[in-house]
């Protein structure tokens, strides 16, 4: 089941109030008939409602409907190959479901009943979706869709898809200590809740730590690949205006409102991080802000840097170059935000003692003729080191990437051939 939500909280439920069903005797009229199968229009309306919570892009009845539809065919389908959905699998099913919310099933039931969603039409939501899932790996094999080792390779080797960027508005709150995160813990829901951009830019000029707070918590564009993987997965689904969160980050929590998604041209994905961070006594204070717009007048380059750092403790003065799986969450964000030789001064260390002057270095790609890599591999034998080539992409991941595309491909396919050859009636 793929679904726009990705996260869900209580106060986003909680903030919906609950729909009133269609008069009794409307309750179970048809809305529509699959072959011999009935779909009623309190089923219907328990759709809507539900992908209305779920903050789906259409959670119009004509959304529901069609949905509705395609899971009747599907669990028919399911029933043709004898396949069946056991109690067991369909409790699995709702605990994964309800774990998106960091909820028990029980509880996250709950929500949906207070807000007017029965609980057996989440079963046949869930149902269906299990159920779906078996009738692939039936027929297909699941992810074990054969790819030959050309496609692999091919797809490997292929001019990288454009890529996605995001503005975002961002409220970053502290939590440095336990009154902050205290505090942190009691506006959650108030901003989790937020439904439009006025909300969410109020909440993150009022509440935010971040220097975006001016701005309403507006953040320039950001390139997905140049995020950090899990709010990379946070962001993807979301519609403008929804709002993803809270992030843990070292003695923070960050929220996210998506503003607008946008493409950017084709290029390399960066597979290291080259950055230098010198660390400031006095956090966020005039004194060390001062201090660190001296510095960046003074420099050009992270190189610069040494002289600077010249007589200090080694340690007031880091430059690390990381895969950027390895890079500290903050730290990643922030370097997504900057191009080479830019600095950033968001961040703080030892509980908000510290300023961190972040620089970004370098950004590496994989991708290295062989002419560049033989000199390269030359010049390093001269000077006595080793030569370490860029990572190139991961085939593994291309193959899994080919085999849920393909199979994806696949269920789409046999659903369209699953309505084309029903019979549809809708009232």
């Amino acid at each position: 089941m793929k679904h726009a939500l990705r996260t869900l909280a209580v106060a986003a439920l909680l903030a919906l109030s609950p729909a009133v069903p269609g008069s009794a005797q409307n309750m179970f009229a048809p809305a529509a008939s699959v072959n011999d199968m009935v779909v009623t229009q309190f089923e219907v309306e328990q759709r809507a409602r539900m992908l209305e919570i779920f903050r789906a892009p259409d959670a119009s009845a004509d959304s529901a409907l069609d949905t509705l539809i395609n899971e009747r065919l599907q669990l028919a389908e399911a029933a043709r190959l004898g396949l069946t959905v056991t109690d067991e699998e369909l409790m699995e099913g709702m605990t994964e479901f309800a774990g998106r919310a960091n909820l028990g099933v029980d509880e996250f039931v709950g929500e949906l009943q207070r807000a007017g969603v029965d609980r057996t039409s989440f079963e046949d939501f869930v149902r269906a979706g299990v159920a779906w899932r078996e009738v692939i790996v039936e027929r297909f094999g699941g992810g074990q869709i054969f790819v030959p080792e050309d496609d692999v390779e091919r797809a490997a080797d292929s001019p990288p898809e454009p890529g996605i960027r995001y503005l975002l508005n961002e409220v970053i709150l502290p939590a440095n200590s336990p009154q902050a995160v205290a505090r942190a813990d009691a506006l959650t829901p108030q901003i989790l809740a937020a439904r439009d951009f006025a909300s969410f830019q109020a909440a993150a000029r009022t509440y935010s730590a971040s220097p975006s707070r001016a701005r309403g918590g507006a953040i320039d564009w950001l390139e997905a690949e140049n995020l950090p993987p899990q709010i990379r997965a946070l962001l993807n689904g979301l519609a403008p205006g929804e709002v993803a969160g809270p992030v843990p980050l070292p003695n923070a929590r960050a929220f996210f409102q998506l503003r607008q998604i946008g493409e950017v041209a084709a290029d390399t994905r960066p597979v290291k991080l080259d950055y230098a961070a010198f660390y400031i006594p006095g956090g966020q204070s005039p004194e060390a802000l001062s201090r660190a717009t001296q510095l960046r007048a003074r420099i050009d380059t992270c190189d610069d840097l040494y002289s600077t750092a010249q007589g200090l403790p080694p340690e007031q003065l880091q430059r690390d170059v990381l895969p950027v799986a390895q890079v500290p969450q903050d730290v990643a964000l922030e370097l997504a935000k900057l191009d080479e030789n830019e600095v950033s001064t968001a961040l703080t260390r030892a509980n908000g003692q510290t300023l961190v002057f972040l620089m970004l270095c370098d950004r590496s790609y994989f991708e290295l003729s062989a002419e560049d890599e033989e000199r390269l591999r030359a010049q390093a034998e001269e000077a006595g080191e080793t030569f370490e080539r860029p990572e190139g992409p991961n085939l593994d991941a291309v193959r899994r990437a080919l085999q849920n595309q393909r199979g994806g491909q696949q269920a789409q396919n046999l659903l369209a051939e699953l309505r084309a050859n029903a019979t549809i009636t809708r009232q």
